[in-house]
């Protein structure tokens, strides 16, 4: 048993940070590809960062279903292999199109990745010890993220650009191998049950249109009658599902684990969470490069307070909540988050370094003081048969709130900056003429302005989960969710 979660947190953490590592390192790198590969337009550098984002919170809900029915370890393993494949063909692409397709498998293999970690270590750790295991993992997973910064940095200026993909290739190799010798096959208790493929045609075209046309609305006009019928195909197309879901014999979405107050109030704190900090890095990228003036290399360096405080303060959060819970905990954390917020609106252009970086320190403390605990508590809530599902709708509304940050972060700009300033900027500052660096900032305190809403909102809504203490691992509405899932079983078999 100790050999088994050992080796299960390792290899989970491994996934998990070179999943998100991908998902920023690419960022810093975006100018060197515009320059240097054909068919690369800014639209196109744009679809290189949100396709693989998009396509992983598209399937995760899917793949979370899929590991319950066939195997969390198996599928989790498969997904190792298809991201260093994404991996390989994106270090080979000759222009931008063959690019976007390499994220796209890349994509699918870190939704494999995500949507199985979680649920893999849930069943491998005892109650009392899932939230230092969650720690950990979570630690990675926004290291990988904000390293990805500073990485791409080093890689792009040594070796060129193709090398953020090759740094891929080792490690998947060797993670795939792991994963598929040393990980112990779980229980397959599900296999006779369908699929649900019209929830799953329904919400991939749902979200996808949605976040397509959220994301697009600030760069096209909301009154574009594409970005009209995206947003109108979105929303026809999530309703649909969720009809469907509460019919269907064997539902992708188990409506039935929002029962679980630990569950619906933690997701949703989650998301609102995300949707706070999402959009954070992407525009302080552009504010050290484009406002500034730094370098690719020095603007990663100076994002790192908030992935380092979250590294020291992530694991001893959920240790701590392995005995107090996440409620008082994760609320904490959230409100120091806001104060961060608050001093990134008083900050002007060219103030000193140190204001920005006490207010990153605070949101990495917060953000390390609510995630793992969180996501501890938050798994341990629901039956064990339902935690690769119930991995996927989580992470799904993680996702859909880094998503939703970004569309908010490009919609204020567009709507804030003129044309010309947002090209120059997003370009590094190269423009002859002056930029517009009152509307810049402008625009960045609008969506500090919105972070801070949206983390107290997440606060309000941690506060309210119930008080279930780190050793339970059966939340309020527990015994009632189990005989609905059992009588969905039983007329599904």
């Amino acid at each position: 048993m100790v050999a088994r979660k050992w080796i299960a947190l390792s290899n989970t953490t491994v996934g998990t940070f070179m999943a998100l590592l991908d998902s920023s390192i690419v960022l810093i790198s975006l100018p060197t590809i515009g320059r240097e590969l054909p068919g690369t337009s800014p639209e196109v550098l744009l679809w290189v960062v949100l396709t693989y984002s998009l396509v992983t919170t598209t399937l995760l809900l899917s793949l979370g279903r899929l590991s319950d029915m066939y195997g969390r370890v198996r599928l989790y393993t498969l997904g190792f292999a298809i991201f260093t494949l994404g991996s390989g063909l994106a270090s080979l692409s000759p222009d931008g199109a063959f690019l976007l397709s390499a994220r796209l498998v890349q994509g699918v293999g870190a939704g494999f990745l995500s949507s199985n970690s979680a649920a893999i270590l849930t069943d491998a750790f005892p109650p009392q010890e899932r939230g230092r295991a969650l720690g950990i993992n979570q630690v990675a997973a926004i290291s990988g993220g904000m390293l990805g910064l500073v990485l791409g940095g080093i890689l792009t200026t040594a070796m060129g650009w193709r090398a953020i993909f090759w740094v891929n290739l080792p490690i998947g190799t060797f993670g795939t191998v792991w994963a598929y010798f040393q990980l112990p096959r779980d229980r397959l208790e599900e296999r006779h049950q369908p699929i649900d493929w019209k929830g799953n045609l329904t919400f991939a075209i749902g979200i996808t249109s949605l976040l397509v046309g959220v994301t697009l609305g600030g760069l096209a006009g909301w009154t574009s009658p594409t970005i009209v019928l995206l947003l109108v195909v979105g929303i026809a197309g999530l309703l649909l599902f969720s009809r469907i879901e509460r019919v269907v014999q064997s539902p992708m979405f188990q409506t039935a684990l929002f029962r679980i107050r630990t569950f619906t109030f933690g997701n949703m704190a989650s998301f609102f969470s995300a949707l706070a900090r999402g959009a954070f890095s992407f525009i302080m990228v552009f504010y050290f490069q484009g406002v500034l003036g730094d370098s690719p290399l020095t603007a990663g360096i100076l994002l790192l307070p908030l992935s380092l405080a979250f590294v020291i303060v992530g694991p001893i959060s959920g240790t701590i909540s392995d005995k107090t819970g996440a409620r008082f905990l994760g609320t904490a954390g959230l409100l120091v988050s806001s104060l961060g917020f608050l001093l990134l609106l008083e900050f002007r252009a060219g103030d000193p370094y140190l204001q920005v970086a006490s207010a990153m320190v605070l949101l990495g403390i917060g953000q390390g003081m609510f995630a793992a605990p969180n996501r501890a508590e938050v798994m341990s809530s629901v039956p064990a048969l339902r935690r690769g599902v119930a991995s996927g709708m989580g992470m799904t509304l993680l996702q859909a709130g880094n998503l939703g940050s970004l569309a908010m972060g490009f919609t204020i700009l567009a709507g804030v900056v003129p044309h010309d300033t947002l090209v120059a900027i997003f370009s590094g500052g190269n423009a002859s003429a002056p930029l517009d660096v009152p509307a810049f900032m402008s625009a960045l305190h609008l969506i500090f302005a919105v972070g801070l809403g949206a983390t107290l909102l997440a606060a309000a809504t941690n506060a309210v989960r119930g008080g279930q203490g780190g050793r339970s691992s059966e939340g309020p509405g527990l015994a009632s969710t189990r005989e609905a899932l059992a009588g969905r079983g039983r007329t599904s078999g």
